[in-house]
């Protein structure tokens, strides 16, 4: 079954970020583990990696993804 990975949030709820990626498995690159994790992106810069409160213009839910650099 096909699911949407893109939820756009109501236009009136202040966006903290403009891109978050929610729940993906994360690879970073550095040789740590893998973890889940949400990343926070603003001005095309990684903001936040870990449990994100804020929300994004856009968010990406990314259960069962990797997510990498």
């Amino acid at each position: 079954p096909h699911r949407s990975l893109v939820a756009h949030h109501d236009r009136l709820t202040m966006a903290t970020y403009d891109l978050v990626v929610r729940g993906g498995t994360v690879i970073d690159g550095t040789g740590t583990p893998p973890r889940t994790a949400d990343i926070a992106v603003v001005d095309d810069t990684i903001a936040e990696i870990g449990t994100v409160a804020g929300r994004g213009r856009l968010e990406i839910a990314a259960d069962g993804a990797l997510v990498t650099p």
